[in-house]
């Protein structure tokens, strides 16, 4: 962990669990909170990236991270893949639902199927896996929940009809959750990332015109990356952020 940047003492040995962790912002995720100390086990469906991850891990940090292969709108596999980083790690106190696809889409090709599988993608399995935590956050005296939204449902985005409507619903998802859980102390917040360079937006959308727009729209005149958003995670998940629930965070380097 640079000196740079905050430590934040609460996170150490505390158990998190990070889905879509093998790449992107996910990645960084798990890199900066097994930094903090923090007893990490996320998932994804990517093996070769998520592995590579863990290795390059091992021996930086207290606790080496625990990847669990998961299909994530295979609701019962993320149960049971909770249920076992619970078992290793200790009840989760911190969630971040950070998976998520920005696939492009024509209105004129949306099936019922395509905009089903979505929404499962996008949307489905945050509830679930916050809904999979709050008993053993409410048995631990606390948690912090953070919803991975963005900013595409606010610009609004073309040819992202399906992902943007998910993106929006969870924010409503997030109040709700928050006022449902406050009692118990469990925080509930929502991150809106804005175009973070990760190496699949380089790769699929990131063309010369497109990183120029983003400049000429940006307060702040450099790529958006991982960290900017790994690192505002950390403080909402730390004790540091206590007082803090029933919010929405935007990381965007001023877009919005």
């Amino acid at each position: 962990m640079s000196a740079k940047f905050a430590i934040y003492p609460s996170l150490a040995d505390r158990s998190v669990f990070i889905t879509g962790g093998g790449s992107g912002i996910g990645a960084s995720l798990v890199e900066h909170f097994a930094l903090q100390g923090a007893k990490v086990a996320f998932v994804d469906v990517q093996r070769e990236p998520s592995n590579e991850l863990v290795a390059g891990l091992s021996g930086r940090c207290a606790h080496t991270p625990v990847f669990l292969p998961c299909d994530l709108t295979d609701i019962a596999a993320l149960q049971a893949a909770i249920a076992e980083a619970a078992s290793l790690n200790g009840a989760p106190r911190v969630l971040v639902n950070n998976a998520g696809s920005d696939d492009r889409h024509d209105l004129a090709e949306v099936t019922p199927e395509y905009w089903d599988q979505r929404m499962a993608v996008n949307l489905k399995h945050q509830f679930f896996a916050a809904q999979a935590v709050a008993p053993g956050m409410k048995a631990e005296g606390g948690g912090s929940i953070i919803n991975m939204s963005s900013i595409a449902w606010m610009i609004p985005t073309p040819r992202l009809f399906v992902y943007t409507t998910a993106k929006a619903a969870i924010l409503g998802m997030t109040r709700s959750l928050a006022h449902e859980l406050g009692e118990a102390n469990i925080r509930v917040n929502c991150v809106l990332p804005g175009a973070i360079l990760t190496e699949r937006q380089r790769r699929l959308w990131m063309s010369d015109e497109y990183q120029q727009e983003v400049m000429g729209l940006q307060c702040i005149k450099r790529h958006m990356l991982p960290a900017d958003v790994a690192r505002l995670i950390l403080f909402l998940a730390a004790d540091d952020s206590e007082g803090i629930s029933n919010q929405s965070h935007i990381v965007d380097g001023g877009w919005i």
